[in-house]
């Protein structure tokens, strides 16, 4: 939904290419989920299969070493391999080697009952040999002797590992703290293990490894060793999930396996198979291939369409735009026309048809709104209160007749002369604001005559040099003495202060007066807001808000609103740029 409210306040070019890839994006990813899909079955299926294989071999190897395991005690058991391991060189050589030999006889059918058995060996430490099924001449070595004493519980875990072979041992007696008169053992073919594990994967171009993380042997089928050690941190993972069987995709080295492992209880290890995932798929690498190809051909297809809608559609749009910005702006230019009959011709042909005419009728406009400009400065400078006129020449007689006084009347007839000399003055629209201050701060002094200290002023701000229209400060004041302060019976205050703000100058005029009222206010707002409305109040306020409009624009001109003094707070704003 928030898309969609997106695209509304788009440009044309946005929604015709987000139509075009609604239309064929779907279509990719339906495509897209088809290849996925049958990949994941595929892959289904030929890890169910791995799977099913792994199980069936490892439970061969199962039954396998648990049947040596069984079946070893029949063998310990030998009543010439006890009397010989009993009465050790006591014997005759005769009987000795008669022993020995049948002893080799039947280690020799315990060998050829597994295919999984490399040697069949008796350890009897009092002659100090070993016996095998096929050497006569041996000896036992310490260390191998050694390790074939370590306590393991023959059924739960019959193995040992020692010098990278594999055997299972059993000790005659078993259940005594001394040293045995002589150990049982066979040690498992290596070759056929792996075979067997090889028998895994085979079919598939795989690779499979056993990992005992106890004993921490392995085997495996000529595996790479980065990758075999990539399965034992595999495995160990898996242990640590507690997981017997299952797979998993991996990553090593950059390519993708699929991983189908089983544990064993018996062996204590994990049987894990590696395919390369290329290999699993098969021909769907193929479709995939075809996929991104077609994903390249549809992006070279968007960028064709999208230069086609650039070039013959957005561009001469934007160009049109843009030309209307300028507009806006009031910067009537009118557009090359560099197209034929279609559509964009003939809207550049009514956009330049348009342009015509709005420079007539603006320039007919603007002659206007400076005669209207004029006439307000006019009238307003015409509006001379006859009533301060009387009251100017009322305080200079008064300051005349008093001999202390002609000092004061004196700079005071100054004052009127300065007054009437910028009121009356008229080859001048624009004036530099310090000039309308200082005629703002005359005006001051000569009620400040007419006043005495009774009224406070406080003039207070930098002025920059910008040219303003005349009259736009000493009318406001002029208000503030009539309708606020002139009247008053405690003592007033103006207050005259200015500020800098984003590039704008505002003047504000403050008093005390306690006569205007918030329902007062609100409609000076309200004049002032409507105040084009109102073209027949031409004075005061109303006066200076216009030619400040007409001047800077709808932007600038004044507001009032309560006064921090108590009164009324005029801001008159300007524009330094």
């Amino acid at each position: 939904m928030n898309c969609l409210f997106f695209l509304r306040d788009s440009s044309i070019f946005k929604k015709i290419m987000a139509a075009f890839l609604a239309a064929l994006l779907p279509l990719m990813a339906i495509t897209w989920t088809i290849n996925e899909k049958g990949s994941d079955n595929i892959r289904s299926e030929i890890t169910e299969s791995v799977l099913n294989t792994t199980r069936f071999y490892m439970d061969s190897l199962d039954k396998e070493a648990d049947r040596i395991s069984r079946y070893l005690p029949n063998y310990v058991m030998d009543t010439d391999l006890m009397e010989l391991a009993a009465t050790g060189n006591d014997m005759s050589p005769y009987e000795r080697t008669r022993k020995i030999l049948d002893i080799q006889r039947r280690l020799e059918l315990m060998k050829n009952s597994s295919p999984f058995i490399e040697e069949a060996k008796a350890y009897v430490p009092l002659l100090k040999r070993s016996i095998l099924s096929n050497d006569y001449e041996t000896h036992l070595e310490p260390e191998e002797y050694m390790a074939m004493q370590q306590n393991a519980k023959l059924y739960e875990a019959p193995f040992i590992y020692w010098n990278n072979r594999l055997f299972i041992t059993m000790p005659y007696p078993g259940n005594t703290v001394r040293s045995p008169l002589y150990i049982l053992g066979v040690e498992l073919s290596a070759a056929k293990i792996k075979e067997t594990l090889a028998q895994i994967g085979r079919t598939r171009g795989g690779q499979s490894v056993l990992l005992n993380l106890e004993l921490g042997w392995s085997m495996e089928t000529g595996m790479d060793p980065a990758l075999l050690q990539r399965m034992k941190s595999f495995a160990l993972e898996k242990r640590e999930r507690q997981s017997d069987e299952g797979h998993e995709t991996i990553v090593h080295d950059n390519k993708r396996y699929l991983a189908v492992y089983k544990y064993s209880s018996l062996w204590h290890a994990y049987s894990i198979t590696c395919i390369p995932e290329e290999l699993v798929l098969g021909s769907l690498q193929m479709y995939r291939t075809l996929f991104w190809w077609a994903c390249a051909l549809a992006v070279c297809i968007v960028v064709f369409f999208t230069y086609f809608l650039l070039r013959f559609i957005y561009r001469p749009l934007m160009k049109l735009v843009h030309s209307f910005r300028r507009v806006q702006q009031n910067r009537l230019e009118p557009i090359l026309i560099d197209r034929g009959a279609d559509e964009f011709g003939y809207l550049y042909r009514a956009f330049n048809d348009t342009v015509r005419s709005l420079k007539t009728l603006i320039e007919e406009n603007y002659e206007q709104q400076i005669r209207n400009q004029h006439s307000e400065l006019k009238r307003l400078q015409s509006q001379i209160n006859p009533h301060f006129l009387y009251n100017c020449f009322f305080v200079l007689c008064r300051l005349i007749k008093s001999e202390s006084q002609k000092e004061k009347a004196y700079q005071f007839c100054l004052y009127i002369g300065q007054y009437f000399q910028f009121i009356t003055r008229n080859d001048e629209d624009e004036i530099p604001l310090e000039l309308e201050v200082e005629h703002s701060r005359t005006y001051i002094e000569m009620q400040r005559i007419c006043y005495g200290e009774r009224i406070q002023v406080l003039f207070e701000g930098d002025v920059p040099a910008i040219a303003v229209p005349r009259l736009i400060l000493q009318p406001i004041i002029e208000n503030a003495y009539k309708h606020a302060l002139g009247n008053m019976l405690q003592p007033g205050e103006l207050w005259v202060h200015s500020e800098r703000r984003d590039g704008d100058f505002l003047l504000y005029v403050e008093d005390n007066g306690q006569s205007i009222t918030d329902e007062e206010i609100e409609g000076l707002q309200k004049k002032l807001r409507y105040s084009s409305n109102r073209i027949e109040e031409t004075t005061g306020l109303m006066n200076v808000h216009r030619r400040i409009q007409l001047r800077y624009g709808e932007a600038y001109g004044i507001t009032v609103s309560r006064s921090e003094l108590g009164g009324l707070q005029v801001i008159i704003k300007l524009s330094v740029s």
